[in-house]
Order: structure tokens, then sequence, then C-alpha cells
């Protein structure tokens, strides 16, 4: 944990959140400043800055927060129609938070490019 972090802070409940979902290692919770009508970010409870500073000791917490990705689209409705899974890495990626995170954006069709 980085006291600094603002999703630190969320995990221990410094700052509160609206969590969709939440175990042992990770954590999901609504978006403050949504870009789709469904935006949840989905983010390991171990503080990783971004996906490149993930390490094989990682394996484990990634797999297994890849694995539950799907039971949260479900919990919001978003298995029929589908949802887009982002991950920004860095200022020019568009991380504005360093803290791993998956945005999961739905109900709404997705453009591509993105931007």
């Amino acid at each position: 944990m980085q006291a600094s972090c603002i999703f630190c802070k969320i995990i221990n409940r410094d700052i509160p959140a609206k969590i969709v979902y939440e175990d042992e290692l990770i954590i999901a919770f609504h978006d403050i400043s949504p870009a789709a009508p469904a935006h949840v970010l989905v983010i390991p409870k171990k503080h990783i800055a971004n996906l490149l500073e993930i390490t094989a000791d990682d394996n484990k917490l990634m797999a297994h927060l890849m694995s539950v990705i799907p039971g949260i689209a479900k919990t919001l409705g978003l298995e029929e129609k589908g949802f887009r899974l982002v991950v920004n890495t860095k200022e020019n990626g568009g991380q504005t938070v360093d803290h791993l995170h998956f945005h999961m954006l739905g109900e709404r069709f997705m453009t591509w490019p993105p931007g």
C-alpha cells in the first residue's frame, strides 16, 4: 500500500467507493467519472504501479483478477451485449492513477479506434 495512492485509500476505506466486488486480492468499484453508462474499475489490492511492474510473483494474482472479471460482467448485466476492458499504462497510455487498474466499460456501443 502507498499512503498517497487514491486507490490504496479506497482499499483501506479511507475514501468511500461504490463497490461491486471484493475479495482478499482484488476490489472492483464504479468509476467516479464514468466514460460509459457502466464503468467499473477492477484493481488488485496489492499496489502495482502499472502493467509494466507486474512480475512473475504476480502471476496468480493476475490470473485471479482475470478469472473474476466474467462474474463482475454478469453482475453488471454486461454478458449479453459485451463490454470493453482497458488498461492504460503510464502517461502516453492515459494512466492518471499510478495503481494498476482495469476499466470495464459497457452499456453502449464502443467505437474503434478509441482515440
